[in-house]
C-alpha cells in the first residue's frame, strides 16, 4: 500500500460573498502530490496547474498567500482531466495524507460539480498529519501550520510554502518522521460523501475512543431521538453504559452526556452534528472513557448553561 500525501491551492469568488457560486465557492486551481511506499518512502511526484472554468480572477488574499497570476493558470488542464490523471496516478492500493481536513473534502465538492464523484467513492478514509503532529508532538488539540510543524522537526526549508507540490512535499517528510505505530491506527474519515442509510452507518474502535457516523436525517431533533444515535456504549467492553447526565446541548451543532459503566467507570458522549450540501443532517459521535473530574466538569457545564438559558427566558419576558 502507498500513501498518497496531496495539498492543494484554491481560488475563490474575487467579488466577494455575492458573487459565490454555492456549488463550488472554492476552484481548485493547482494539486501537488508525493507518493510515499509502505516504508513511508518518497516514490513518486504529481503536479497539475488547472485552468480555472468558475472564477475569472485570482482573489486578492489568494494571489498574496500562492504568488500565482491568472495568465498562468491559463496555460493549465481542465479540473476533470486533472483528477482522473491524478487518481489514475494513485493507483489501486493507496491511502490519502493530508495538512488538515479541508482539503480532501474540497477535492470532493469539485468533482461534484463535475460529476466525476463516482470515481472516489465515500466516505474517504485518510491520515490527517496536522491533526497528528499536535496529538503526538505536542499532546495538545491544536491546528498548527505546516511551517510550524517543519521548524519543530528541523527539517530544512529549501522549497516555498503555499505552493500544491511544494507543501505535500514538506508533509509527506512530517509524516514520514511520526511514530508509525502510534499513528497509523488513528485515520481519519471524510464525510463529505456521508452515510445516507441505515446499513452504509460507520462504526470504528480506535484505540482511545469509538467513533459513530449516522445516516442522514430531515432534521437535528430526530437525530437526537434516533435510539442508535443516542445510545451510550463503553469503548472497552462496548456494553450499554448506564445515563448519568443526558444529551444536553453543548452549543447549536453539538450535544454532551456522561454514562458510567460499571467496569470501566465514565463514559463522556459527543454528538456533532452536521449539515450536507442538500441541506440534511447526520451526527458523529464519539465516545470515550474518562476520569470522574472531568465527568463532573461536564456536569458544571451543563449546569451553567442552564443558568444562563433560564436567565435569558426571563429577560425575553420582562
Amino acid at each position: 500500500m502507498n500513501y498518497i500525501v496531496f495539498d492543494l491551492e484554491w481560488n475563490q469568488s474575487p467579488d466577494g460573498k455575492k458573487c459565490t457560486n454555492k456549488k463550488l465557492p472554492f476552484e481548485i486551481i493547482e494539486i501537488g502530490a508525493v507518493k510515499l511506499d509502505e516504508e513511508r518512502k518518497p516514490a513518486d511526484t504529481f503536479h497539475r496547474i488547472i485552468r480555472p472554468q468558475v472564477y475569472s480572477w485570482i482573489h486578492d488574499s489568494i494571489h498574496e498567500v500562492i504568488h500565482v497570476d491568472y495568465k498562468d493558470l491559463l496555460n493549465g488542464v481542465s479540473f476533470p482531466q486533472a483528477a482522473r490523471e491524478f487518481l489514475e496516478w494513485c493507483g489501486n492500493d493507496y491511502v490519502f495524507c493530508t495538512w488538515g481536513n479541508q482539503d480532501l473534502t474540497e477535492f470532493q465538492r469539485n468533482m461534484k460539480y463535475y460529476d466525476m464523484l463516482c470515481l472516489l467513492p465515500g466516505p474517504v478514509r485518510y491520515y490527517d498529519a496536522q491533526k497528528l503532529f499536535s496529538w503526538f508532538h505536542e499532546y495538545k488539540k491544536l491546528r498548527r501550520s505546516l511551517e510550524y510543524a517543519v521548524d519543530t522537526l528541523g527539517i530544512n526549508k529549501e522549497r516555498c510554502f503555499h505552493r500544491a507540490l511544494e507543501d505535500a512535499q514538506y508533509t509527506a517528510e512530517v509524516f514520514a518522521q511520526m511514530d508509525e505505530a502510534r499513528i497509523l491506527p488513528y485515520f481519519s474519515v471524510d464525510v463529505y460523501q456521508n452515510p445516507r442509510k441505515r446499513k452504509e452507518e460507520l462504526y470504528i474502535s480506535y484505540p482511545a475512543y469509538d467513533k459513530y457516523i449516522s445516516r442522514e436525517f430531515a432534521d437535528k431533533e430526530k437525530i437526537m431521538k434516533d435510539r442508535e444515535a443516542t445510545s451510550t456504549r463503553c469503548p472497552v467492553c462496548r456494553l450499554p453504559a448506564k445515563r448519568k447526565i443526558r444529551w444536553f446541548a453543548a452549543n447549536a451543532k453539538s450535544y454532551e452526556s456522561i454514562s458510567l459503566c460499571q467496569n470501566h467507570g465514565y463514559v463522556k458522549g459527543k454528538i456533532r452534528i452536521r449539515k450536507t450540501d442538500e441541506g440534511r443532517y447526520y451526527a458523529v459521535k464519539t465516545l470515550k472513557n474518562v476520569e470522574e473530574e472531568k465527568a463532573e466538569e461536564i456536569r458544571n457545564k451543563r449546569d451553567s448553561l442552564r443558568k444562563k438559558r433560564k436567565k435569558k427566558l426571563l429577560e425575553e419576558k420582562i
